[in-house]
């Protein structure tokens, strides 16, 4: 079965490269294309892709407000959205996050990359490039500040959930993770998806978010 993609952007140009890079598979297919957020949570409501490529600067309703809307839809409770952004984190990205999106891409990411991000957004993993999830978390954590924790939710995590909070909070992957620990994949996942739980994070790119905030891992340098 395919993956189902809509495409989001309000440049042209850009939306024929990404869908040609995308259908260049057999496992991968572009049922829609957006030019602003208005239609694509139209057409996110229409065709229920498994995944929303959304940029965040369009025409009128912009890309945060259509991941805020599309996200909080429960007839599209199976559908993620990805944000695409430039280099120069956009100050929305983070907002995004706390939207529910599941991670961010940069727009010059190898054709690879790009099919390999979609397939592992739709496995369930967020897209958690450490390089430029680092910068983010600095910035805008650093602008927000802590929040404070309730107390009864940090105190549920056992001390193996402390351990893969931080190594998830700097991009490693489950089998990384595993690496690191001496523990299987799989094992590792389970600790992060109860770890996600108990700090109600609705996936990976929220843990990230909420360990910063929360001062389960120290802010890296920015």
């Amino acid at each position: 079965m395919s993956i189902r993609v809509l495409l989001a952007d309000d440049q042209t140009l850009v939306r024929a490269g990404i869908r040609r890079l995308l259908e260049r598979t057999d496992d991968i297919e572009v049922v829609g294309e957006a030019a602003d957020g208005d239609e694509a949570i139209t057409l996110a409501r229409a065709h229920r892709p498994d995944v929303v490529l959304m940029d965040v600067r369009m025409p009128g309703t912009d890309g945060l407000a259509a991941t805020w809307t599309i996200l909080a839809d429960e007839s599209l409770a199976a559908t993620k959205v990805v944000v695409l952004t430039t280099f120069d984190l956009d100050q929305y990205i983070f907002e995004a996050l706390h939207a529910g999106a599941s991670g961010f891409l940069l727009k010059d990411l190898e054709p690879d990359a790009l099919r390999h991000a979609v397939r592992t957004v739709t496995a369930g993993d967020a897209l958690l490039a450490p390089r430029v999830t680092r910068r983010l978390i600095s910035t805008f954590v650093r602008r927000a500040g802590r929040v404070r924790v309730p107390p009864e939710r940090l105190e549920t995590l056992t001390d193996r959930e402390r351990e893969v909070v931080p190594l998830v909070a700097q991009g490693l992957t489950n089998e990384e993770i595993g690496d690191w620990l001496g523990m299987r994949p799989l094992t590792a996942k389970t600790h992060v998806n109860r770890a996600m739980a108990k700090l109600g994070a609705r996936d990976r790119a929220q843990l990230v978010v909420f360990a910063y905030q929360w001062g389960l891992v120290g802010l890296p340098p920015g």
